[in-house]
């Protein structure tokens, strides 16, 4: 199954037609993924195959072509292939990619996690494909998650005892997937949130696939104070909540499982919570699905992924594609 890049992040299949999280004009069809900057079609006018959701979601960040839905499990019939989507469990609406075509089985994950995120479908993935296009965010062995449970205990607790203490706090978190999910773990708390406003215009596809976002508002400087606050790190610098004397702030991302992080953007708590599955996961997916070959992307540590998978017998190489930060 022959494939190439396209601009810097998405995939051509020549001989399918298609292209996947990228534009490319002999493509018949562009699969997209999720709605995540570094995965939607640069050329923002092209036809989109994606979930509901993800489609919603570009089209309030830019996307002005045409719409073609795609539920979950229901295969697109081409000339060459077939096209089913699995929910990844990422954000909402993110889905894998599974191609059946006469040069086998692929499938392709966008971001995924595993187990998935609570503000999203779920995850589901086909018991094999024959090539698998991984992403290897974090492809290291120091990366091992906490279960949600404890993860969900330490950012509610953070949130009451800041409270409780006269602070206000500020959960860092970027504004489409991450601060929906945080919106959803704190929403049992009953308090009001505020949100960044970029992330705001977004909570209403939440909304109308069933995610729980709690008693929230856009942020408003004048009346932030006492509210739970989200917003991406880069808000910080420009100003947000600065008015206020009295604030605690956590970092929340699979990042935070690094403690340099703290003193990198002064914060006072670390929250490791990752929308993309660890390396133990990653490892174990990979056995799971039982390819004859991993090609392994978004990732500074192709080696040492290869190297693991390399003590399972499967075989791997690495494709170079670039992410966008999401701050």
């Amino acid at each position: 199954m022959k494939f190439q890049k396209t601009g810097y992040h998405g995939l051509y299949f020549p001989e399918l037609g298609i292209s996947l999280d990228g534009y490319h004009p002999k493509a018949a069809y562009t699969f997209v993924s999720h709605a995540h900057a570094d995965h939607m079609p640069r050329n923002k006018s092209t036809r989109a195959y994606a979930s509901k959701p993800t489609l919603e979601l570009m089209k309030l960040r830019g996307f002005r072509g045409k719409e073609n839905p795609i539920a979950f499990g229901e295969p697109v019939e081409t000339d060459n292939c077939r096209i089913t989507l699995y929910p990844a469990g990422h954000i909402l609406g993110s889905a894998m990619i599974y191609i059946e075509s006469d040069s086998g089985t692929l499938l392709y994950t966008g971001d995924y996690r595993t187990p998935p995120s609570p503000a999203s479908e779920g995850f589901e993935a086909p018991d094999h494909a024959d090539f698998l296009i991984t992403e290897a965010t974090f492809g290291l062995p120091i990366y091992r998650w906490k279960p949600y449970e404890e993860l969900t205990f330490q950012i509610q607790s953070f949130a009451k005892e800041s409270l409780e203490a006269g602070y206000t706090p500020i959960f860092l978190a970027y504004n489409l997937g991450k601060a929906q999910e945080v919106m959803h773990l704190v929403a049992p708390l009953d308090h009001p949130v505020m949100i960044h406003g970029a992330g705001y215009k977004l909570c209403s596809v939440y909304d109308n696939y069933g995610i729980e976002l709690g008693n929230y508002s856009a942020y408003d400087r004048e009346t932030c104070e006492g509210k739970i606050l989200i917003a991406p790190s880069s808000a910080l610098s420009n100003g947000f909540a600065s008015n206020l004397r009295k604030t605690r702030v956590a970092y929340c991302s699979g990042w935070a499982a690094n403690e340099s992080r703290r003193t990198q953007l002064t914060v006072d708590k670390l929250i490791p919570i990752s929308d993309h599955l660890d390396f133990f996961e990653l490892i174990a997916f990979c056995k799971k699905l039982n390819p004859k070959k991993v090609y392994i992307t978004h990732t500074p540590n192709p080696a040492v992924v290869q190297h693991y998978l390399d003590l399972e017998n499967i075989d791997s190489a690495h494709l170079e594609m670039e992410a966008e930060p999401e701050d």
